[in-house]
């Protein structure tokens, strides 16, 4: 089994990790009806349309 030689510094650790710190969400889309952000292919959770119906009742 493969071991390290030495111990991986810190910086080197961490300039790693640091590519996946800089991603921010994507795929917000706006609703057509209300205008607020959601995830595509969802019901929106302000006003409850999806495609154009009301599906869900919103509150």
């Amino acid at each position: 089994m493969a071991v390290p030689k030495r111990k991986t510094s810190q910086a080197k650790t961490s300039s790693r990790k640091a590519a996946n710190m800089k991603k921010t969400a994507t795929g917000l889309s706006t609703c057509p009806q209300c205008h607020e952000p959601k995830l595509p292919h969802r019901v929106c959770p302000n006003c409850g349309y999806y495609d154009g119906k009301d599906v869900v009742s919103a509150e």
